[in-house]
């Protein structure tokens, strides 16, 4: 079986990758990275490495690199004989692929090739795959469409997995944590004739996107942003400092305390959920930067996002909130050169009144919940 996957980079290659090998696949990764792509032509493997204490490690074979930008038609084919289609490029890029994942389904149904197909984003987005059908459809006519409808499924999936960023001597190595999760909503998905080994496929995945997304994303982007604001550089160094830990629980109390309400989650199972969330973040083998996690922080204050949805639907439950408003208070004060969203958000801040500044940036209409993080900015 063959995979046409998008995205070569840490998470493409060190997790779908790797579970698309121990499926059987020969995978096809598609990316614009010269070194990469050139890498993987070359080399037709690569290496991963768990981070643990073992330091196992893992070869995936069987692969090779398209680059989308040289060699559109490549990807096209690519795509029309695949088996399952995956990405892992950032839900800001995918509709810059949904072109070409269009021609490959178009090029599919006039080979007459009728076997189910599914194509899975595995972003860190709720309704990713259907996001991309959104994108996809804009480039097919009407006997497309009725082929898609058909044959081609786009399910939407939730994926887990702490990828920091890294540099080694070898560009297609990787390391990753032991833990990975990837889930499919099996309703949307139709090539019925795959199933995944170490993916679960479920009914309703909503509960477990926003679990993932309130909690792991959540959780993270808290560590990040409260160790940036007590001058820690790493993940690692910011949860060791007991105030940063304790700001970590507290906001994974509230989003915990509204998955429960939510989802009717079992409490002793999600709090033990969440004790392995901090057990990963505190993970001593990963060197993660608090610059990557707190990365794009506009993006991190949307409307739907991981600290203002949550926020609004406590506050609707008669839930408490207080420290995830304590958390939005940072990122406002976030302030990273080398970031361009957090540049542009001290830019908005300086020209601006912060209430402005947080319902553009946040979407909230509720002016109590804008006023208690104005409060809250003014006393850090």
């Amino acid at each position: 079986m063959k995979a046409t996957h998008f995205g070569a980079g840490n998470i493409g290659r060190g997790f779908i990758g790797e579970i698309l090998y121990q499926n059987g696949f020969s995978i096809d990764f598609v990316d614009i990275n010269e070194t990469i792509i050139d890498a993987l032509k070359e080399r037709n493997s690569y290496e991963i490495e768990l981070a643990a204490a073992e330091k196992k490690h893992i070869k995936v074979e069987q692969v090779t690199g398209i680059n989308n930008q040289k060699d559109p038609e490549a990807v096209i084919a690519s795509v029309a004989t695949s088996d399952i289609v995956t990405t892992a490029i950032g839900p800001n890029i995918l509709p810059f692929i949904a072109e070409l994942i269009a021609k490959g389904i178009q090029k599919r149904r006039l080979e007459g090739n009728d076997t189910p197909l599914d194509v899975i984003a595995c972003e860190n987005m709720i309704g990713g795959s259907q996001f991309l059908l959104n994108k996809v459809r804009e480039f097919l006519n009407e006997e497309d469409l009725s082929y898609v409808d058909d044959f081609i499924g786009f399910p939407n999936a939730a994926v887990d997995r702490i990828v920091p960023m890294q540099q080694h001597e070898d560009p297609l190595f990787v390391s990753v944590e032991p833990f990975c999760e990837w889930l499919v909503d099996d309703t949307q998905s139709k090539a019925k004739q795959i199933r995944l080994d170490n993916v679960g496929y479920v009914s309703d995945l909503t509960p477990y996107i926003e679990r993932k997304l309130f909690s792991v994303n959540t959780g993270h982007a808290t560590t990040a942003y409260t160790g940036n604001y007590y001058r820690y550089t790493t993940i690692g160094e910011a949860i060791a400092d007991d105030k940063v830990l304790n700001q970590l629980k507290a906001v994974l109390q509230e989003t915990g305390d509204l998955l429960i309400a939510k989802w009717d989650f079992a409490r002793s199972q999600h709090e033990q959920y969440i004790q392995k969330i901090i057990e990963r973040f505190k993970n001593p083998y990963i060197s993660d930067d608090v610059s990557r996690v707190a990365r794009t922080p506009i993006r991190k204050l949307g409307y739907d996002e991981r600290f203002i949805r949550p926020i609004r639907e406590a506050k609707e439950r008669g839930l408490a909130y207080q420290s995830l408003v304590n958390v939005v208070a940072m990122i406002l004060q976030y302030d990273d050169p080398n970031d361009e969203e957090s540049v542009r958000l001290q830019k908005m801040l300086k020209e601006n009144s912060v209430a402005d500044v947080i319902y553009e940036v946040t979407g909230l209409s509720d002016a109590s919940i804008v006023d208690e993080i104005v409060e809250k900015t003014g006393e850090n």
